[in-house]
């Protein structure tokens, strides 16, 4: 399954492979295990000081963390970027967005001192961030390097 999203099952917790042309075909996948229907969401997945570590650090794909704030200019001018990225990268790259104003152990953990930062984490490791508002193919050159 070369272009699938990984998507993992509220019900029992399998991680079930996707694929993304059948979710934008509008089908509704079940999970393979128990059947359930499955949440498919193509867009980023909001983190919080609880949720990190299962989200990001345990996750089998490497993960795009956008920290950002609701009051920060260029965190706003960066989003529709992010969302964009959460979509195409689906099943390759998992994209979260983590408020640093609500989330403050996870912000200092990381010693995110400036806002918008981009952080790639794999295997639970930071691997490299970029801060400061970038173009998107700037953006995916920068994601290409850090996951190769």
């Amino acid at each position: 399954m070369a272009d699938a999203i990984l998507v993992r099952c509220a019900a029992c917790g399998a991680t079930n492979g996707v694929p993304r042309d059948k979710v934008a075909a509008g089908l509704h996948p079940r999970c393979g295990r128990c059947k359930q229907h499955l949440a498919v969401d193509l867009g980023p997945m909001t983190v919080t000081d609880t949720t990190f570590a299962a989200d990001v650090e345990h996750s089998p794909l490497p993960v795009l963390v956008d920290a950002w704030a609701p009051w920060c200019g260029p965190c706003r001018t960066i989003a529709p970027v992010i969302e964009e990225l959460a979509s195409e990268l689906a099943g390759r790259v998992r994209v979260a967005k983590l408020n640093v104003d609500e989330n403050p152990m996870t912000a200092a953990r990381f010693g995110l001192r400036s806002i918008p930062t981009l952080l790639v984490l794999s295997g639970g490791r930071e691997v490299d961030r970029l801060v400061g508002v970038q173009p998107k193919s700037e953006i995916v050159r920068w994601l290409e390097r850090a996951m190769s």
